[in-house]
This record gives C-alpha cells, sequence and structure tokens, in this order.
C-alpha cells in the first residue's frame, strides 16, 4: 500500500463550492476529496459522481489496500449510489 498516491499531486489540489442538500451552505470539497461534512448542520455532503482513478488506475487495489479497494469497488458502493451536492456557481 503506497503512503501516497502516486497520480495526485498536492500542489495542484482544486477547491470547489457545493450547496448542502440539507441547510444549502457553501461547502469546501477539494479534487482529492469525494464527501465532507457540512459544518453548519453536519450532513455529509458528496461530489458528483466522476470517474475515480480508482476505476481505471493499475495500482489502485496497492495505493488504497486490498479491504479499502473492496469496500469502495464492493456491490455496496455506499458512495456513489447517493446523491450528489449541487455546485455553487461563481
Amino acid at each position: 500500500m503506497y503512503s501516497k498516491c502516486p497520480g495526485q499531486d498536492t500542489r495542484k489540489l482544486r477547491v470547489e463550492l457545493y450547496k448542502c442538500p440539507n441547510c444549502h451552505a457553501e461547502v469546501e470539497i477539494f479534487s482529492d476529496e469525494t464527501r465532507v461534512r457540512c459544518q453548519k448542520c453536519g450532513t455529509v455532503v458528496f461530489k458528483e459522481r466522476l470517474p475515480s482513478c480508482i476505476e481505471w488506475c493499475a495500482s489502485a487495489r496497492q495505493c488504497l489496500g486490498e479491504e479499502r479497494w473492496k469496500q469502495i469497488m464492493g456491490d455496496d458502493k455506499p458512495v456513489s449510489d447517493k446523491k450528489p451536492a449541487e455546485v455553487v456557481q461563481k
């Protein structure tokens, strides 16, 4: 398992603002995150579903570790089934 994703350079992180689906507060989600908790109401806010490196990268299993990889790629897929948050227009 890698301690850092070989495909992610933290110097190139981007941030986008999303609206919390519960309280409509603005929430920051960085490009290396898939979800964050709203600081105002505590609701988990999900980024829209985009192809993830986990789905196409040959090193994903080694990078994440077998247990985490199975959790994400398994039949239950808890993150991808959630409704994404609305992006705030800048």
